[in-house]
């Protein structure tokens, strides 16, 4: 296709790992003097999911019939198109603008080094909204060899920078993932060779589903304030993190097929055989995050990072991002010796809500404008990939 050469309003939409509802976003991209992408987020939505829908993707997550896999990618298509033509109706810009709709759709089964699945039906959204979509991101990366994930340090690099400095930029999405930003003033000198971005283990996802079976109806821990009155089971965290993803060497990924609902089980279980409390559970799920985060950033970040950006739903819990920062500083996974200060997204740039959904209206339109999307120092990838397949308006 044609480069946008005026522009173009994309808007992305995406479901997480964390199951808390659809994000979408309305972005206005243009290319500067040096073809390279700028973004002027212009509206964001959020559709959350009522109990009954987050029941029908968990259950599909461990296994469903057919029919239920056909209806649900129909239906996730439908509650895709409510949340983007929210964020269109919000941003003022009429519909016939919108140069398509990005969607990422949401993760039912990721098996690195094998295969991909999100649900979402590409056609239905494009019936929908009457705007073009581009859908299925991952596939195309890992079919070239690479891990499908992460995808967003495309825009971590493209978009959020720090001019001089090394930035780490953390998601605290329903897994943890982080991006290892070299120097803005390094890139036109090949400096984007050197990022790097990977998994580090569970954000909110232990958190949000513990709290879910814990205090049925409570979509996640409000403001930590279940985890803040709770204390820590130490040995739980330990035995949690001896499973084998934390050694593994970057590139790597994982999801809902680790942490699934019965793993959060018998993480509650192991909690309740010392005597644990509800807010002690979650306490501990919350310290599980703040460790590993830690502990991946002790065992693979050499770089010299000034600071560690947080973005995703676990950076609007004022107590996990305390616990992380504090894990960095002290505690057997501490990074003591030039730790980065912790700072929120929200304060450098836009809603962090947001973030994500940015991103994959990134992909999108690089998608429409020629050019890859996955960077293979991130994924594993044999090389810089074209992601999505188009479905016309």
């Amino acid at each position: 296709m044609s480069v946008l050469t005026e522009g173009a309003v994309l808007v992305g939409v995406m479901s997480g790992t964390s199951l808390d509802g659809i994000s979408a976003a309305a972005v206005h991209f243009h290319d500067d003097a040096a073809q390279r992408p700028q973004a002027r987020l212009l509206s964001f939505a959020h559709r959350p999911y009522s109990q009954a829908e987050r029941a029908r993707l968990e259950d599909a997550m461990r296994s469903a019939t057919a029919q239920e896999y056909c209806r649900l990618s129909a239906d996730l298509g439908g509650w895709l198109a409510d949340a983007a033509l929210a964020a269109i109706a919000e941003s003022g810009v009429a519909r016939n603008e919108i140069v398509a709709i990005a969607s990422h759709g949401q993760t039912l089964w990721h098996e690195a080094g094998h295969s991909t699945w999100q649900i979402g039906d590409a056609s239905r959204i494009a019936e929908r909204t009457s705007c073009a979509v581009v859908a299925d991101f991952r596939s195309r990366d890992v079919s070239a060899g690479g891990q499908g994930a992460p995808l967003v340090p495309m825009a971590d690099a493209t978009l959020f920078a720090h001019p001089t400095e090394w930035r780490a930029m953390q998601n605290l999405g329903g897994i943890g993932n982080v991006t290892i930003v070299p120097p803005a003033s390094t890139h036109a000198a090949g400096g984007l060779a050197s990022l790097r971005a990977f998994d580090t283990g569970p954000a909110c996802v232990v958190i949000d589903t513990a709290t879910r079976i814990l205090r049925p109806g409570m979509p996640y821990d409000i403001d930590g304030a279940l985890a803040s009155a709770g204390h820590v089971y130490d040995e739980v965290v330990r035995e949690a993190m001896a499973d084998p993803f934390y050694s593994a060497e970057p590139p790597k990924s994982t999801g809902r097929e680790l942490f699934t609902r019965e793993y959060v089980e018998k993480f509650i279980a192991a909690c309740r055989a010392l005597g644990a409390r509800d807010e002690d559970i979650i306490a501990t799920a919350t310290e599980l995050t703040a460790q590993t985060i830690a502990d991946q950033y002790r065992r693979f970040i050499p770089e010299p990072i000034t600071e560690s950006v947080v973005s995703g739903g676990g950076a609007h819990n004022p107590f996990l991002v305390r616990r992380i920062a504090a894990a960095l500083t002290s505690g057997p996974h501490a990074r003591l010796e030039g730790a980065p200060r912790v700072r929120r997204f929200d304060e450098l740039f836009f809603d962090s809500e947001a973030k994500e959904a940015v991103a994959f209206a990134l992909l999108g339109y690089l998608h429409l404008t020629g050019r890859p999307g996955n960077l293979p120092t991130a994924t594993g990838a044999r090389g810089p990939r074209i992601l999505g397949d188009y479905t016309p308006a």
